[in-house]
């Protein structure tokens, strides 16, 4: 049950950094990382970069807590399921 409300938490953690790191650039806060996707069509990485990050800040703070073996596939699961939610949602894609 703790590895289940764990994977939920983590998800909805790196769901809402992938969805305010891909608003991010419309206050004009940070320069803006993106790739065209068609005419008239962007995708903003700047959210999907920051859960990456957060990901990786997770898993060493695991293995320096010497948890890697339980905090890995848990964190993998979440950051995982929470790009492709956030990718179905179309966080960070705009129209030019």
């Amino acid at each position: 049950m703790k590895r289940v409300l764990s994977v939920v938490l983590q998800f909805i953690l790196y769901l809402v950094v992938f969805g305010v790191g891909s608003l991010l650039p419309a206050f004009s806060i940070l320069p803006t990382l993106s790739i065209s996707t068609g005419p008239g069509r962007v995708f903003v990485y700047d959210g999907l970069l920051l859960a990456l990050l957060l990901y990786i800040v997770i898993v060493l703070i695991a293995a320096v807590r010497r948890r890697i073996a339980i905090s890995f596939p848990n964190a993998t699961i979440a950051l995982v399921l929470a790009v492709l939610i956030g990718l179905l949602m179309k966080f960070g894609f705009k129209s030019v």
